[in-house]
């Protein structure tokens, strides 16, 4: 069960870099005036790094008990 935790989180960790590097090179080019490609980057991260945090604790409840 913690092995399956741990891939799900390395997982979770990389979409959550992904999307944070996606969001700076859209960021860099300029193009979206108004802002709502960089918004919506900002939720998925927010969320992603939401999953990540809830699996962790997932992984130490699991290795507590």
């Amino acid at each position: 069960m913690t092995t399956f935790l741990i891939i799900i989180l390395i997982l979770a960790m990389g979409a959550t870099a992904y999307v944070l590097v996606r969001g700076v090179i859209a960021m860099a080019s300029g193009k979206d005036v108004s802002g709502a490609q960089q918004q919506n980057y900002m939720q998925k991260r927010v969320i992603f790094q939401g999953v990540a945090i809830m699996i962790i604790v997932a992984i130490l409840l699991v290795a507590s008990g």
